[in-house]
């Protein structure tokens, strides 16, 4: 179980190459292999992820995949980059992070609430566990439906748009849901379609965002605060008084 504490610093600069390999991946992962061993060993391990199958992931999914191609060349630097849309792909070390406060096993099953470029999709069904994924940006959707399945992630990650507010009823329950917009408050729908024992991760607050992990219970709910965070914010009926 991860103990996470302090802000996630954001270190900008080129990759240095390093030696070592990647583990084998989707088609086109070896391109730029040795930028994500450096990305791994530098931002995500040295802050204290230990979780092997994140790590695996991590240095296995071509995260410049997934990125316009007049941002591909900081791909691997440590912060979140613009995608359009007004979105962004997140820092590597939170989706590495939040990946692994999901506490997943391979074949679990997991809701994701906002796509995105669908890069921490990509890593979750790299670790082996089937995603079920909504995105609220149609632009969005389509997008990264066709990266992952260009990737061969296709069959492990269903993509839908739509408003994640609700969830996925007739999918649930899930083994873990992780949200990648903050919502001002945790929506209710996504506590209810856990499992007991399962995992929500999810940024919350409206100026002040936290991460949070809330652990369904056999009697309710655990809920842990790891670290303050920034997300754009979740739209839709998150938004509605």
């Amino acid at each position: 179980m991860l103990r996470a504490a302090g802000v996630a610093l954001l270190v900008i600069g080129a990759c240095t190459q390093i030696s070592g390999s990647a583990s084998a991946g989707p088609p086109g992962a070896e391109d730029r292999a040795q930028e994500r061993l450096h990305m791994v060993r530098k931002q995500i391990e040295a802050r204290g992820v230990r979780d092997p199958r994140v790590l695996a992931a991590m240095r296995t999914v071509p995260r410049h995949r997934f990125m316009p191609k007049s941002q591909r060349s900081y791909a691997y630097d440590d912060r979140p980059l613009p995608i359009g849309e007004g979105q962004t792909i997140s820092q590597p070390y939170i989706v590495a992070l939040m990946s692994e406060l999901a506490d997943l096993e391979p074949g679990d099953k997991v809701l994701e609430v906002g796509t995105g470029s669908g890069y921490q999709a990509a890593v979750l069904a790299e670790m082996g566990v089937k995603v079920y994924s909504i995105e609220i940006i149609e632009p969005l959707a389509k997008r990264a439906k066709a990266v992952l399945e260009e990737l061969g992630y296709g069959k492990r990650v269903e993509v839908r748009h739509g408003d994640g507010y609700a969830g996925w009823p007739e999918q649930a329950p899930f083994d873990a849901v992780i949200v990648t917009a903050a919502p001002p408050k945790i929506p209710e729908p996504l506590k209810q379609q856990l499992e007991v024992g399962g995992r929500l991760v999810i940024p919350v607050g409206k100026y002040f965002q936290s991460l949070l992990r809330v652990t369904r219970t056999k009697d309710g709910f655990r809920e842990e605060s790891v670290i303050p965070v920034r997300f754009v914010p979740m739209t839709g009926k998150a938004q509605e008084k």
